[in-house]
């Protein structure tokens, strides 16, 4: 019989993962168990994505308030740090902040307006619209923009980051002041010394800064990425990727997770016969209309993958063919002239008429938002997400 699905997308649960885990044998066995009790078969091309949370956890990558406050510290010295471009989030930022503030004498906290890198809103565009404010061009300190704008908490959070982030800040003995700016160079204005948090413009960001006549410029990705007091540390990310474990303390990004893949993909083939590709994912990469936040908290969307989950996809749009290179045939002729131009297309369709429409992102970005997607973020409880027929197509 002719297949009727396409691609499947399944969550599978898993024990608690705790430090010193086998995270690779845990989440083989988790995709053979599934696999027995659920009645699918593991197939070449198939995909396994493994939440960055749960190797992290496993490696025991975790680091405190006070170890973070000592690398600041060692960084900077005791001295007024301007903290620029966080991102509005608890989970993200809160804790690291907390670090930031208890190894700093005083912060100049810049936020970013009208809302963070990743879409998070402190004022509306409206609300600009309506002062007549540009965020490219107007600096505001506190009372301007507290005036201009009042007090407005997050659409879904509830939370009014200035004062919350201003409470953390005073909440670890620092002095505080609040400014709002799009512009990195606004900072040196008040401080030499500045923290840039964005994430996925911080090159650029930190360049600006050293140009302009910074003194010590450093990133998320150098703070922890080495061990402090042996704390956890990512070499690559330093706190970029990082949530809020307990109270006094973060999880970090994980580290050297291409062994971590390979050794599963490696396993699985054993145990199957199968060469399944294997990715560890974190946040996905897509906009969300109604808050507005683009989920993309983390570094990059996959830190490891195996060699089959490389590049973009190469794909034709069938609704073009179909209104355009076979518009005069209907039915089964119509399906069989497809399915064989399908079969016979150009290896590289990049510029094609015939490919436009189709997604042009990295397999990993696309696949980890799927799987971002499945698995979600709270009490779901499926880490693992078995993934089928993505590589299939309409000949299939």
């Amino acid at each position: 019989m002719e297949r009727t699905v396409g691609t499947i997308t399944r969550g599978l649960r898993c024990p608690i993962i705790n430090e010193g885990d086998n995270i690779e044998a845990i989440v083989v066995d988790s995709v053979l168990n599934a696999s027995k009790a659920e009645g699918f078969s593991i197939e070449d091309k198939d995909i396994v994505a493994v939440t960055e949370s749960i190797v992290a956890r496993a490696q025991g990558n975790y680091a405190s308030i006070d170890q973070i406050a000592k690398d600041v510290t060692n960084k900077f010295g005791e001295t007024t740090i301007g903290v620029i471009f966080p991102i509005f989030s608890r989970n993200r930022f809160s804790n690291c902040l907390r670090g930031i503030a208890r190894g700093a004498k005083k912060v100049v906290l810049m936020m970013s307006y009208p809302s963070d890198e990743v879409g998070n809103h402190i004022v509306s565009l409206d609300m600009l619209d309506e002062k007549g404010i540009n965020p490219w061009t107007d600096v505001l300190d506190e009372k301007q923009f507290r005036e201009l704008f009042g007090y407005n908490k997050h659409t879904f959070t509830g939370v009014d980051y200035i004062e919350y982030y201003k409470e953390l800040i005073a909440g670890e003995g620092a002095e505080c002041e609040v400014i709002f700016s799009q512009k990195p160079k606004t900072i040196l204005d008040y401080t030499k010394n500045v923290l840039t948090c964005d994430i996925h413009t911080r090159y650029r960001t930190k360049r600006i800064l050293e140009n302009n006549g910074a003194e010590k410029v450093f990133t998320l990705d150098d703070i922890l990425s080495e061990s402090v007091d042996g704390s956890g540390f990512n070499e690559n990310y330093g706190l970029l990727g990082s949530n809020k474990s307990t109270e006094e303390a973060v999880k970090l990004f994980p580290r050297e997770c291409q062994p971590v893949v390979e050794k599963i993909q490696d396993m699985l083939k054993e145990k199957t016969g199968k060469t399944v590709e294997v990715m560890v994912y974190g946040d996905g990469a897509f906009k969300d209309p109604v808050g507005k936040i683009w989920e993309l908290a983390d570094p990059v969307v996959s830190p490891a993958f195996t060699s089959g989950l490389e590049g973009t996809p190469n794909e034709v749009k069938l609704k073009y063919l179909a209104d355009n290179n076979f518009s005069d045939l209907r039915g089964a002729d119509l399906e069989a002239a497809i399915k064989k131009h399908i079969d016979e297309k150009e290896a590289d369709l990049t510029g094609s008429m015939e490919a436009q429409g189709t997604t042009p992102r990295q397999l990993t970005d696309l696949i980890g938002s799927l799987a971002d997607l499945t698995s979600g973020s709270g009490d779901k409880g499926t880490p693992i997400v078995f993934i089928q027929g993505y590589f299939d197509n309409f000949t299939k």
